[in-house]
């Protein structure tokens, strides 16, 4: 969230410096200024909008991203709760099996989503848990619907983390970067294209919009990577499934 403040601050700061550096500093007749002015807000309408979508983006694919991992995490807590229903022994190697699966996300494949990817371990141990559980051989009926039960909630946190694995490649769309940084550019050196010739200290006013360009699309992209940098989503959520599991009852 801080991150996105100053982002904006960033990003109307240097449109507020270049409209003030251009009223300033700019000579001409007065039909020139009018269409100079016109074409100046135009420009920063468009840097606006384009920064607004690098930033915008991100922060809603950040927050969806988050709000997979606890769906991912609460199916990975049903399914310890459906296996608590299974016979012995398998019951307790399924609920094992779901802990290791939860450590392993935690502080093994976490990292590796940085990167964007996700570890095939991962997929490999839910679908061993998957083919573990449709061996089971049960015989009466809350065994065989506890059974059909954790198989569902094994299904439901196998389509959580194909989304999660989606979330990590997930990227702002094509250009957007580029298009912030050209007509941030363009935005600073505007006033110079429409006459503007700054000395002395009316220098410091061009080096603050170029100061708060670099800041404004540093931190654009900086929160476009979902797991890592200023917004990236924390592994909360698995934690939090760990010590769920902690007081769901063992299968007997």
């Amino acid at each position: 969230m801080l991150v996105c403040a100053f982002a904006v601050v960033a990003a109307v700061g240097l449109v507020a410096g270049s409209a003030f550096l251009f009223r300033k500093l700019a000579r001409g007749k007065t039909g020139d200024e009018t269409s100079s002015g016109h074409a100046g807000a135009m420009l920063s309408s468009l840097f606006l909008l384009v920064f607004a979508i690098a930033i915008v983006v991100p922060w809603t694919t950040v927050d969806s991203a988050r709000q997979n991992t606890y769906t991912e995490s609460q199916a990975a807590v049903e399914a310890y709760w459906s296996a608590a229903a299974l016979p012995a022994p398998g019951g307790a190697e399924v609920q094992a099996g779901l802990r290791d699966y939860v450590g392993f996300v935690l502080d093994r494949e976490w990292p590796l989503m940085a990167s964007g990817r996700l570890s095939p371990e991962g997929s490999w141990r839910l679908d061993s848990l998957r083919t573990q559980v449709a061996a089971l051989n049960v015989t009466d009926d809350d065994a065989r619907g506890a059974k059909g039960a954790a198989l569902d909630r094994l299904a439901d946190l196998s389509a959580a983390r194909r989304q999660r694995a989606a979330d990590a490649k997930a990227t702002p769309p094509a250009g957007v970067m580029l298009l912030t940084i050209v007509t941030g550019v363009v935005v600073v050196v505007f006033p110079f294209l429409a006459g503007a010739r700054p000395r002395g200290l009316a220098l410091v006013p061009m080096l603050a919009m170029a100061v708060m360009l670099g800041v404004g699309i540093y931190l654009a992209w900086d929160i476009s990577r979902v797991f890592t940098g200023g917004l990236a989503v924390t592994p909360d959520a698995f934690a939090s499934a760990l010590q769920e599991f902690q007081r769901i009852p063992e299968s007997r």
